[in-house]
């Protein structure tokens, strides 16, 4: 394994707000968030959504696990994978899952357990075998993880509020900035302060910047936003995330063909992508 292969992030829900199936949004996918950090022989998934049971699926065949999972916040299409994913029934597997948006009023474990409570669910978190110990921090707060690992984090705009995550390894730098609504007066400093320099930025393009006058505090932003956020701050390679579910592949063709032209290399995101910075 080379050091560009040792950092790498793999793509297993690209859509926001729910999941959509059919023949028109096979080629990105259709499963709810869920994204696969490699840092060396780490692992680290960052949100629970519908893609994180086809994770799972996988992670299952390699026998014990050591896992974080953080995640940027707790609305359904963010955490709605977690009760099926499988390795969580593997007693010798170790888990920590991680919120930096809950504290004071709520910690994760109380939010995750109400998911799975009757009569929202038929099992409670208690079926789960592995180890699973549940943390909170604030959102700002940068935390160490080990192995050279740095986690720097940032408060979204966010109905509920959310967090930014920056994941800094061997010298790179990976950022997830998704579920967060922009200002039409402003670039939010939050974001642009834990994106400058990345190598890779994903970020929440939901909805055109055309559409947007629409969804005022609906707590999401444009691909035009993240666009221009990348241009202003130095960042390398900008990754289109959280596609709106009326949006087929059709259109999120036509919006990777505008991209490309004013930002070559810029990627939308689809499931089964993996990518190195």
């Amino acid at each position: 394994m080379n050091d560009q292969d040792d950092f790498s992030i793999k793509f297993w829900g690209v859509r926001g707000s729910i999941a959509c199936s059919g023949p028109k949004t096979v080629r990105y996918g259709g499963n709810t968030s869920c994204l696969e950090v490699r840092c060396g022989d780490r692992i680290i998934i960052l949100d629970a959504g519908s893609g994180i049971r086809y994770l799972g699926n996988e992670l299952i065949t390699k026998g014990p696990l050591d896992v974080d999972i953080f995640l940027t916040h707790t609305h359904f299409d963010h955490i709605c994978g977690m009760p099926f994913f499988t390795p969580f029934f593997v007693p010798q597997s170790k888990f920590r899952i991680s919120a930096g948006h809950l504290l004071p009023e709520h910690n994760v474990e109380f939010v995750l357990s109400e998911m799975m409570m009757a009569p929202l669910f038929p099992v409670p978190m208690a079926i789960f075998n592995a180890d699973i110990a549940f943390q909170d921090f604030m959102s700002g707060d940068t935390l160490d993880l080990g192995d050279g690992i740095t986690l720097r984090t940032a408060p979204l705009n966010h109905p509920n509020r959310a967090t930014g995550y920056r994941i800094e390894y061997q010298g790179r730098s990976i950022c997830y900035i998704t579920d967060t609504e922009h200002t039409l007066d402003a670039p939010d400093e939050n974001v642009a302060g834990l994106i400058r320099g990345a190598d890779i930025v994903i970020y929440d393009g939901t909805y055109t910047d055309e559409e947007f006058p629409n969804h005022i505090t609906w707590g999401h932003s444009t691909w035009q936003e993240g666009l221009r956020m990348c241009e202003a701050n130095d960042v390398k390679k900008y990754v289109l995330f959280h596609h709106d579910p009326e949006r087929d592949d059709d259109q999120l063709d036509e919006i990777g063909r505008q991209l490309e032209e004013l930002r070559p290399g810029t990627v939308v995101a689809r499931e089964g992508m993996v990518l190195n910075p």
